[in-house]
């Protein structure tokens, strides 16, 4: 266990001084929910969206979701450029555990999409979010494990493919369905009856419910607890699943 976190501490390092050297790379990721956010919430205020609390605490849920689905489901671009350049040739040789490959690597996207959660959620304070500063830390709570779970997968994916043309479209089909049946951005009790019993085979949807349920301060409900299950499941599954793909590659 020491020598897994010695490891792992050296990989996170690498790749934090490769973030930190990018400004651009830091700021640039927020972009798109900023962007809902400035243009797409004003336009939900004081309308009815069948969900407690007001159009922000609805949003806001939302956007720092659809934040860490886009952001990690693309991950996996970073190993592709590296296999390409011999970088996973060169770890290959190391004694660096498997485990800690992956685990260096994705806590650096965890830091740096919860950093962008931050940032989306003072610029939702501004606008006029009011939240429980217990809700907010629970969504980034939220935030952090889906980021775990879709970057462990989305790096194990990576590793199988070649080119980043592969990639890509894998990410989409995957990425975009999601996001439209998971209630990001209004909650899935306005849809039609088919439609919510069909986002029930997302697993992103309970994780929006509990989080949006954390943003009005109700923390004890069927809601909270099925997204912690589920967020908690997904995240160990896919560590499992990335962990196992690297150990096959070699990386």
């Amino acid at each position: 266990m020491r020598t897994l976190i010695s490891d792992t501490a050296l990989i996170f390092g690498r790749y934090a001084r490769q973030t930190l050297s990018s400004r651009f790379q830091m700021l640039f990721g927020i972009l798109m929910p900023l962007l809902y956010l400035l243009f797409f919430g004003p336009l939900l205020t004081g309308l009815p969206l069948g969900s407690s609390g007001s159009s922000w605490q609805v949003l806001v849920p939302g956007l720092l979701l659809q934040l860490g689905l886009f952001g990690a489901s693309f991950c996996g671009f970073a190993i592709i450029l590296e296999n390409n350049h011999g970088v996973v040739e060169r770890l290959r040789v190391t004694p660096v555990s498997r485990l800690a490959l992956l685990l260096g690597r994705v806590l650096r996207d965890t830091a740096l999409f919860v950093f962008q959660g931050v940032l989306l959620v003072l610029t939702a304070l501004a606008l006029g979010l009011r939240a429980p500063l217990a809700g907010i830390l629970i969504g980034f709570g939220f935030v952090a494990l889906v980021v775990v779970s879709l970057a462990s997968l989305s790096y194990a994916l990576a590793l199988r493919v070649r080119t980043p043309q592969e990639f890509g479209p894998v990410v989409n089909a995957v990425s975009m369905p999601s996001m439209l049946l998971s209630g990001l951005m209004l909650p899935m009790a306005l849809a039609p009856g088919w439609l919510d019993v069909l986002s029930h085979v997302m697993p992103l949807r309970y994780l929006v419910d509990a989080m949006r349920d954390a943003y009005v301060g109700s923390y004890a409900t069927a809601h909270m607890l099925y997204g912690t299950l589920v967020a908690l499941g997904c995240a160990g599954l896919a560590v499992t699943v990335g962990t196992r793909v690297f150990r096959r590659a070699g990386a």
